[in-house]
């Protein structure tokens, strides 16, 4: 591959053989830089040493020809060094996006598809949250109306019987932490609920639906039972 001003288009698809093939035309400058440098060596100058004696005249004690014609050998061969350095980074930096927009492709498709499966499997709800107080713990802790609620504590859609059983896990957690999954959206949202005073009735603030049955937090009274606040649509 050479790149050059016309090929240098976006468009262009840089392949990790293009830019093994540059590494190999810079080890071969490198060969070429090196090589010179051993003819000047070999006759004891440098880049800068004089070609001319005292007196004004070339040296006879080198071959004048064979060490300018190195020089001048070395100084090209050092651009061309610079140009493919720059050829290669240029390379890189477009292989390195393509792979990294190849990447973010992959990993969108990925996630397309992890929600796509977590909506196949989702477990049913069984219940839904028909009012939250403003205020309440509820209302702190994140639930909104419509949430479908598929755990409440221990509670969750393979072991739910009856309103009894949502009463239970609140009456025994007051002031302890629930954790709460419900559907939002299509899709699974966990949240932390602390069942506690506050300045409404019961200890949530919130009303569920589940089944033909409404549960109002008054349920969730200490001196009221689990029937309370119950009624049937």
């Amino acid at each position: 591959m050479k790149m050059t001003e016309e090929n240098n288009d976006e468009n262009v698809t840089i392949t990790m053989e293009d830019v093994q093939s540059l590494i190999k035309k810079k080890d071969q400058i490198e060969e070429q830089i090196k090589a010179y440098y051993g003819v000047l060596e070999d006759q004891s100058v440098g880049m800068e040493g004089p070609l001319v004696d005292a007196e004004g005249f070339p040296r006879a004690d080198v071959n004048v020809y064979q060490i300018r014609t190195a020089r001048h050998s070395i100084h090209c061969l050092q651009n061309d060094h610079k140009a493919i350095m720059v050829e290669i980074e240029e390379a890189l930096h477009r292989l390195h996006a393509r792979e990294r927009a190849k990447r973010e492709q992959d990993q969108a498709g990925s996630q397309t598809e992890s929600t796509m499966e977590q909506e196949f499997i989702l477990p049913s709800p069984f219940a839904r949250v028909d009012a939250v107080s403003q205020g309440s713990p509820a209302c702190q802790a994140g639930l909104r109306v419509g949430d479908e609620i598929i755990s409440f504590g221990s509670v969750n859609t393979g072991n739910f019987q009856n309103l009894q059983n949502i009463a239970s896990v609140v009456q025994h957690s007051v002031g302890k932490q629930l954790s709460v999954t419900v559907i939002r959206n299509g899709q699974k949202t966990q949240m932390g609920l602390t069942p506690q005073q506050w300045s409404g009735r019961g200890f949530l603030g919130l009303v569920f639906y589940i089944s033909s049955l409404i549960l109002d937090n008054i349920l969730f009274d200490r001196t009221t039972v689990v029937h309370i606040g119950c009624n049937v649509q």
